[in-house]
């Protein structure tokens, strides 16, 4: 029988990420015809991304009998989005947009999905379920919310009650305003980047086009450069990257960096115009511009969204009101060490849906886990980031000379682990040892191969990306957890043993 996914994707979704078969799931497969819904869930989870696959798993480890229903407005089945951006694109399956299996940098293949088919029951069969369940309603949205009366109205009027509710709707992808305002023939080329149909878009046209423009520099537009990039390697497509920073995700890396990573990413590109939108300059074009929170039940359920950060307010538990928690990219909370954050990557959504789940069945928790996230430029360059990481902060980078084992790929292999997330394991470094070798004076000073990078706000360290260094993400989590002044940055970085061969 299909077994779990191990490694960096995380021990507490030990079992989350289970291979499926290589067959589409499409909800006809999965059983997903039009029979009558049910009209109460105990447990009634809104959205079908990580964060509310993760709150279901973890609402059925702690309340096995649980009858958990997750309505979705998405086609599909759970799965998870990071692979959209990054290892889909590097396989050499023509049909990997059908059976959307894709090989790790470990070599070792997987699917998209987090389970297969056969891990859900029907949703008319909930109600009965004498073991209970996971339930999934697919093509359905949340329209209203009664708060008060606790249930909820979909777009086809049906009416589901629940004793608990999770709020996990994610966020939209923005758009451009000059775009929108572009016309038909503008719009008719562009697409929007978030879900599975959009990968098989851009896949699609990427195959046909012989121009792509990618707007955005951030960390989606980045991975989606280099992706394509790739491809024009092999086909001769051009690639234009355009975005309004100075350089490659230039809100969160030092500038030095930035400029470092730009020049890294134009080897793979024909084109790279980091410059304001205009003209005609490409057959097809993704925007990767960011996310905006989606709040759209807030209004009929009566909840707070955050005016600063956006999405819905909710405290240290993840409760909105007293049976209603949010998760994931929708939830603007309060982090015990931080303050109040907004944060849209994987290991968050996992982390907090986890958290949502246990505190629904009862454990009462804050949240207080530092979550990490991951972006790999190819196999070649990645990095791991935790906390505050924002270019406007006062940066201090320590920096090695890179070796071969020193890429995401080698990471990978070596561990024979696949998806980074550090959220398997929640490990703490109570006694980090630092290494005996002097840190080695940097030959080419323009030469980042690998390095830490500390972010401070009033002396103290709030955030760190680890860059090309790996599986040391348990230290950096301590350092921000602790709150201390540093007299020398220089030598919390030899805990990460960067200077070793």
């Amino acid at each position: 029988p299909p077994g779990p996914l191990q490694g960096r994707l995380g021990s507490e979704l030990n079992g989350l990420g289970e291979e499926v078969a290589e067959t589409r799931q499409s909800p006809e497969r999965a059983g997903r015809c039009q029979k009558p819904l049910p009209s109460h869930a105990p447990y009634l989870l809104i959205g079908g991304g990580t964060a509310s696959f993760a709150a279901a798993r973890s609402i059925r480890a702690r309340d096995p009998g649980a009858k958990v229903l997750i309505v979705t407005d998405e086609p599909d089945l759970p799965y998870m989005r990071p692979p959209l951006s990054k290892e889909l694109w590097f396989s050499d399956d023509p049909s990997v947009t059908e059976t959307l299996r894709f090989k790790q940098w470990n070599g070792k293949e997987r699917s998209i999905y987090f389970q297969p088919p056969s891990f859900y029951i029907d949703p008319e069969h909930l109600t009965g379920a004498e073991n209970g369940g996971v339930a999934v309603l697919v093509n359905k949205k949340v329209v209203h919310m009664d708060v008060r009366g606790n249930k909820v109205k979909l777009d086809d009027g049906t009416e589901i009650s629940y004793e608990k509710c999770l709020i996990a709707t994610g966020g939209v992808p923005r758009n451009l305003q000059v775009i929108e305002r572009a016309g038909e023939e503008v719009m008719k080329r562009t697409s929007l980047f978030r879900k599975i149909e959009d990968f098989k878009s851009l896949e699609n046209v990427s195959r046909k086009a012989e121009s792509i423009t990618i707007i955005g520099g951030g960390f989606l537009g980045s991975e989606l450069a280099c992706a394509l990039g790739r491809k024009a390697a092999e086909s001769g497509l051009e690639v234009v990257q355009m975005f309004p920073e100075k350089g490659n995700m230039g809100k969160v890396l030092p500038e030095y960096l930035s400029n470092w990573t730009t020049e890294k990413v134009k080897k793979g590109l024909i084109g790279h115009l980091p410059t304001s939108f205009s003209g005609e300059i490409s057959e097809g074009r993704s925007t990767a511009v960011g996310l905006e929170p989606n709040v759209d039940l807030a209004k009929s359920a009566g909840l707070e969204v955050d005016s600063d950060f956006g999405g819905y307010r909710v405290n240290a538990e993840l409760q909105a009101r007293s049976n209603i928690w949010v998760a994931g990219d929708a939830a603007c909370f309060y982090d015990i060490r931080l303050g109040r954050r907004r944060v849209e990557h994987h290991d968050h959504a996992v982390v907090s849906g986890r958290l949502a789940g246990e505190n629904m069945t009862g454990a009462s928790k804050p949240y207080w886990h530092q979550s990490m996230f991951w972006s790999d430029l190819g196999p070649d360059v990645g990095y791991e980031a935790i906390g505050i990481v924002d270019s406007s902060l006062p940066t201090v980078g320590v920096f090695a000379k890179a070796t071969a084992k020193d890429t995401p790929k080698a990471a990978t292999e070596k561990s024979g682990t696949g998806i980074r997330s550090e959220s398997e394991t929640e490990d703490t470094a109570a006694s980090p040892v630092a290494s005996a070798a002097p840190a080695p004076a940097v030959e080419n000073k323009d030469e980042y191969g690998k390095g830490v990078i500390f972010y401070l706000r009033d002396k103290v360290v709030v955030g760190i990306i680890l860059w090309n260094v790996f599986n040391r993400m348990p230290i950096a989590r301590k350092i921000i957890k602790d709150g201390e002044e540093h007299a020398d940055l220089n030598e919390v970085a030899k805990l990460f043993n960067i200077h070793e061969d």
